[in-house]
């Protein structure tokens, strides 16, 4: 597997407690990779972990090979751009003064933006299907349209990693499928290695190439949708007695019915 993001023996602790002990990980290029487990098991600390925005107990991380540790930040928001989980953004900024942020490691001198700049960021709002929202205040929009704001000042950054925490949260079906299918055409047609945070699991084994999934800080199992959808892995990990059977659309695996392990229905 040729990853483009790899995590050496790295662990997280804060003070005295563990929360990831020392693990290998690796995130494929080109790829869609689901990170998944139990509230607590510690995906989105592992995805900061990756992405320099917690620092480790021990290890190294290795961005396209260079050690993170040792890169400038710039450099590091070049080649990879993060979404934490429930970003905030100041108020009274609109759509696009808020994905022009996306430029900023690009700039130079005075932080003024040059003719690429702004062909980025049209780009990023057009790609987003966010252009008529371009002088629209953030806190105005819908919980889908701010999660494509989001995105498409990750997209100006112009880089080929994207790191997202859960970024389905609290929106409906529709959003999700919505934010999911946006990420999928990034992956397709530009070439984007995304990593992600998410919980439910259906979507992630639809648009996923590769999933890691977690419980208790470690990884119990990483692999294919059909590798980690399985009876045997969701209940290891879940503790849930699932139903899994194949999507008629997507043909790719899901779960379509479940019980707490040694409940009987």
């Amino acid at each position: 597997m040729d990853a483009v993001l790899t995590g050496e023996r790295i662990s997280v602790a804060y003070q005295q407690n563990v929360i990831i002990p020392p693990m290998d990980v690796e995130i494929p290029r080109g790829c869609i990779t689901s990170i998944i487990g139990p509230n607590g098991c510690g995906k989105s600390t592992l995805l900061k972990a990756l992405s320099r925005m917690l620092p480790i107990r021990s290890g190294q991380v290795l961005l396209d090979g260079g050690l993170i540790a040792r890169m400038p930040t710039a450099e590091v928001a070049k080649q990879m751009a993060i979404l934490p989980q429930g970003p905030q953004a100041p108020g009274g900024l609109t759509v696009a003064e808020l994905v022009a942020y996306g430029r900023y490691p690009h700039q130079k001198g005075f932080g003024r933006l040059r003719k690429e700049d702004y062909e980025a960021i049209a780009w990023a709002m057009h790609i987003t299907g966010m252009e008529e929202f371009s002088d629209r205040d953030i806190d105005a929009l819908s919980g889908g349209q701010r999660q494509r704001a989001w995105i498409a000042m990750a997209l100006a950054q112009d880089t080929q990693v994207i790191l997202l925490d859960e970024p389905t949260t609290y929106l409906d079906m529709a959003h999700q499928l919505e934010v999911l299918k946006l990420l999928e055409e990034l992956n397709q047609s530009q070439g984007k290695t995304i990593a992600l945070v998410i919980h439910d699991l259906n979507l992630a084994a639809r648009f996923s190439h590769h999933m890691i999934a977690m419980r208790g800080g470690k990884i119990c199992y990483e692999g294919s949708p059909d590798d980690i959808m399985t009876p045997r892995v969701l209940e290891e990990v879940f503790s849930l007695k699932a139903c899994i059977t194949r999507d008629p659309w997507t043909d790719k695996p899901v779960c379509i019915t479940y019980e707490l392990h040694g409940i009987e229905s």
